[in-house]
């Protein structure tokens, strides 16, 4: 549901002492318009699968929780002014944003709280601070990629990544990874950039083409990967891609599907991958089958949209259970902090080990887009070892 800042007004407004059977109410904020609405509204349709589980099974302290859903219209500016009225309301948390240009537009207010988890794992909070980060680290994703393509005997790489901050961060990965052990064979041997609102990227697709790379990794998330992926199709030019985990999206496939590449490939969660031979502790095995059978209920596989916000609105959930539904966002924020073997769909968590995440890439599996099966089928294990060649 998209609601205005006259909406929220209303609602903060209207508050009123809770009873015992008053609805919990968690704010989120999600981009359901705008370029990252392919995002927005599957986490959207999960948050309301989520919320059925949630209730079912009791949900905090005997209330039933409600997710009360902003549309931040994929602005950062407009998720400044949402976090705002809602900080003015003493939220103990705050769900969102999912993207990492408006996850740092809003990191800045929760200094004194309160906890905010975003759900862009392409943000770095400070270690003890209100804001979490969800699913993998940005650079660990990258790194996994590499490592996968190092594998693979694809050693001269193209980097395509885009201008704003999640094409940087992918950049900064990638100059990381090649340079870490075992892997400084390998070199960026073109590196070219785009706006993330330019439509035509011809001439940045033929400098990629005549370095002759063995494999393109192209950085960025939303529409324009879809950007990348036509350029290639019209350049006639087909060679293996690597993509980030935001666009493991089914929709964004089907959208995009007269132009991907041959061999596309993406380092992502293992919730999402499917496909044999993955070896997974027993506990997120299980996990993983609830989350995957309340979407086969309705009729669909969930992705990455929807699994990096799942596990994170569970966490905050399983905090609010044992601290209980008054406790202040210091309470909550320490409760995640001290969470260790935590079993979600993106593995074991242990908020002592990897702080504000809980997770690290040896939690990331490559997975090949299978457009026969329509699947993201995983080509490793967890920590990319282990290849399986399908």
């Amino acid at each position: 549901m998209r609601m205005s800042m006259l909406a929220i007004a209303l609602i903060l407004g209207a508050s009123t002492p809770a009873g015992a059977a008053d609805p919990y109410d968690i704010q989120v904020i999600l981009p359901l318009t705008g370029s990252g609405a392919f995002i927005g509204l599957g986490q959207q349709q999960a948050l309301q699968l989520a919320e059925k589980i949630v209730n079912a099974e009791g949900g905090i302290d005997g209330r039933k929780v409600h997710f009360v859903i902003h549309d931040d219209e994929t602005n950062p500016q407009v998720s400044v002014q949402i976090a705002s009225q809602l900080i003015a309301s003493h939220p103990p948390v705050i769900l969102g944003p999912s993207l990492s240009a408006n996850c740092r537009a809003v990191l800045p207010l929760m200094n004194d709280g309160p906890v905010d988890y975003c759900y862009s794992p392409a943000i770095n909070p400070e270690a003890g601070s209100y804001v979490f980060s969800a699913s993998i680290q940005q650079e660990g994703l990258v790194e996994t990629m590499i490592r996968y393509f190092h594998a693979r005997g694809w050693k001269r790489i193209a980097l395509i990544a885009s201008t704003d901050a999640t094409g940087q961060e992918g950049e900064k990965g990638a100059d990381r990874a090649v340079a870490l052990p075992g892997l400084t064979d390998m070199s960026i041997v073109e590196r070219v950039h785009y706006n993330p609102k330019d439509a035509i990227i011809g001439a940045q697709i033929e400098r990629v083409r005549a370095a002759a790379p063995q494999a393109v990794l192209a950085w960025t998330t939303g529409t324009p990967v879809g950007t990348v992926f036509k350029g290639l199709a019209q350049a006639g030019y087909d060679v293996p891609v690597g993509v980030g985990s935001g666009n493991v999206i089914y929709s964004f496939m089907r959208q995009y599907a007269g132009v991907l590449p041959k061999e596309l490939y993406f380092s992502i969660d293992i919730g999402t991958a499917r496909g044999d031979g993955l070896r997974l502790d027993p506990a997120v095995t299980a996990a993983k089958k609830k989350y995957v059978d309340a979407f086969q209920a309705i009729g669909l596989w969930p992705d990455t949209g929807s699994g990096t916000m799942w596990d994170a609105t569970m966490i905050v959930v399983d905090a609010l259970r044992r601290v209980g539904p008054d406790a202040t966002p210091a309470k909550i924020r320490d409760a995640v902090a001290h969470l260790k073997n935590y079993s979600g769909v993106y593995g074991m968590y242990d908020f002592t080990a990897v702080p504000q995440r809980g997770i690290s890439a040896k939690n990331a599996v490559m997975v090949r887009w299978n457009a026969a099966q329509s699947s993201f089928e995983a080509v490793s294990q967890a920590g990319g070892e282990e290849l399986i060649e399908r």
